[in-house]
């Protein structure tokens, strides 16, 4: 498993963990990041990352994509 910010540009992904305090697991619940659920990477910006979950584009921080597991 690697933190979604090491993820590469347009690959297709599995979530496999997500991590955090319970609010900080269910904002990224509520946004999409199930686990089970894919995800790809459109751009990554020194940690900060534009992914493509659930057919919606999201922007999210090096901090909340490093609860990210993949």
């Amino acid at each position: 498993m690697l933190p979604l910010t090491l993820a590469e540009e347009g690959k297709e992904y599995t979530i496999r963990k997500v991590s955090g305090s319970p609010e900080v697991k269910q904002h990224l619940y509520d946004m999409g990041f199930v686990i089970g659920g894919t995800v790809t990477i459109v751009t990554s910006n020194s940690g900060n990352v534009i992914v493509n979950v659930k057919n919606v584009r999201i922007a999210i921080g090096k901090e909340m994509a490093q609860k990210v597991m993949i």
